[in-house]
């Protein structure tokens, strides 16, 4: 069983060189090779999950060397949630894919090196293998921001790419500082050897600032986000999709692992700044993300800057560290990734069979596009955490969570912040289906717009572009029938996470 999480990882790098390699034969052949990638890996990951929540955590040290040493796996019922949620993600959004695109071999090999890349930083128990799997994730991002074949796409890519390297090196910064004290990278070493240390020792202090700061880039916390705007609306639709459902979510993970697993609960209680880095960081990401959210007159845009708000509330949630708040931040990360990543491909879809990409140009959508406008609703009503849906149980748990450890003034933001949610989308939803048409746009503007996206030689919408945004729409309203069995499932996992 244990060597199914080493074929995890290996399977999306097998399908990324088998489409690289059987492009030069015939190209256009990446799609089929990247679906029976991902769903071997949905497989093998619905297993260790399976295993993982009925029989306990899994561990698999690489090569045979017992850590600390070796390189060690480890799969809890956190880990396993999000490797089940990538494996599904990445297989759904292959299914917009096939007819929106990109299409080459080189797209697909690089779309399956970044589920590697993901993959690995969620099973990885160790924190230099964590950058080495951070450093995949961010290249191949960087790389499909840049396939679109506008100038914007190339632009977006490239300040990606220098913001993202200086959350890397910042990461990597401390990693080293956390070595110079302990001598180990092992997390679960690291923890023991950090608080024999004394949690007040200054390399280990600097350890916990370089490395949350780097994981704040990556997860785009406000004011560190500034790649994420141009990343989301400059990239192709399905890319969008992806890196807004995924990358973030797996960074804003091991940010709560790092926190949890290596420096510990008594590490932050016993330091009010690092706390204080956290609650501040959440506080002004969820502040400030949803005014601009508010401000964006670009849809694509307006999704974007909602992410930033949406990731404070995690952060909020690691920053409380209770059974609850981090329950909630498991489920939101979930919520998350299926609500944005839907409301990303829905965007894609209405502006393929419309050309509506603008607030404004959403008027009257339901008479133009009744699929993507019902869809587009459903998704944006979640997001705001209207009951039952899945975007209200993460909601309501970090907010539990703030009212037990008694942080009003947090509580605070965390129920404002759905006030400031329900802005933004209320007016695309009155747009959507009270308003009448007031831009016609031509068919010409929606092909080009869709070869602009990356849609090489799309001619319109697919039936697996509908079928998988009613899914989206679909899992956003029963996974919130289903969070509180899963809550159960994973509470010794979190509980074992604070111990």
């Amino acid at each position: 069983m244990s060597d199914l999480v080493a074929l995890a990882v290996a399977a999306p790098i097998v399908g990324s060189l088998v489409a690289l390699v059987a492009g030069i034969a015939r190209s256009k052949s990446g799609w089929p090779v990247a679906v029976v990638a991902c769903a071997v890996q949905l497989v093998v990951a619905a297993q260790l999950a399976a295993t993982a929540f009925t029989e306990g955590t899994i561990e698999y040290v690489v090569g045979g060397f017992e850590a600390p040493y070796g390189i060690e796996l480890v799969v809890d019922g956190l880990t396993a949630t999000m490797i089940v949620l990538i494996a599904v993600v990445s297989l759904g959004v292959l299914a917009y894919a096939r007819r929106a695109g990109p299409r080459s071999n080189p797209f697909y090999a690089v779309y399956m090196l970044l589920v590697t890349g993901l993959t690995g930083m969620s099973v990885t128990a160790d924190l230099f293998n964590m950058y080495v799997f951070l450093e995949i994730t961010g290249l191949a991002a960087y790389a499909l921001v840049a396939s679109g074949d506008r100038g914007r796409s190339a632009v977006a890519a490239l300040k990606y790419l220098l913001v993202g390297t200086v959350g890397a090196s910042l990461f990597l910064l401390g990693v080293g500082y956390a070595y110079i004290d302990t001598g180990t990278l092992n997390m679960a070493d690291l923890a023991v050897k950090l608080a024999e240390n004394g949690y007040d020792a200054t390399l280990t202090q600097a350890a916990f600032a370089f490395i949350v700061v780097g994981l704040f880039i990556k997860v785009a916390v406000f004011p560190l986000h500034t790649w994420q705007p141009d990343a989301y609306a400059g990239a192709p639709d399905t890319v969008s999709a992806l890196i807004s459902a995924l990358v973030s979510t797996i960074a804003a993970y091991a940010l709560l692992r790092v926190v949890y697993t290596v420096f510990g609960a008594g590490f932050v209680d016993a330091n009010p700044l690092a706390h204080a880095i956290l609650v501040g960081g959440a506080v002004v990401s969820i502040v400030a993300g949803s005014l601009l959210a508010i401000s964006q007159s670009e849809v694509k845009r307006m999704l974007a800057y909602s992410s930033v708000a949406q990731f404070g509330l995690v952060v909020a949630a690691i920053s409380i560290g209770n059974v609850t708040a981090l329950m909630g931040a498991a489920v939101h990360l979930v919520g998350h990734a299926i609500m944005k990543g839907g409301l990303f491909l829905t965007a894609g879809l209405v502006a393929t069979e419309t050309g509506a990409r603008r607030v404004e140009e959403f008027d009257g959508l339901v008479q133009r596009s009744p699929v993507g406008a019902g869809v587009f609703g459903v998704l944006a009503v979640a997001m705001v955490g209207i009951p039952p849906t899945i975007g209200f149980a993460g909601k309501w748990y970090i907010a539990v969570g703030a009212a037990e450890a008694g942080s009003w003034a947090l509580l605070a933001v965390i129920v404002g912040s759905t006030l400031l949610t329900l802005a933004y989308f209320a007016r695309l939803v009155e747009r959507m289906f009270f308003r009448e048409p007031s831009v016609d746009l031509e068919p010409a503007v929606e092909r080009v717009d869709a070869r602009a996206d990356g849609g090489e030689g799309a001619t319109g919408v697919s039936l697996g572009m509908q079928a998988t945004v009613v899914a989206a729409a679909v899992l956003a309203v029963a996974l919130g029938f289903a969070v509180f069995g899963y809550s159960d499932a994973l509470q010794p996992t979190i509980e074992a996470l604070l111990s």
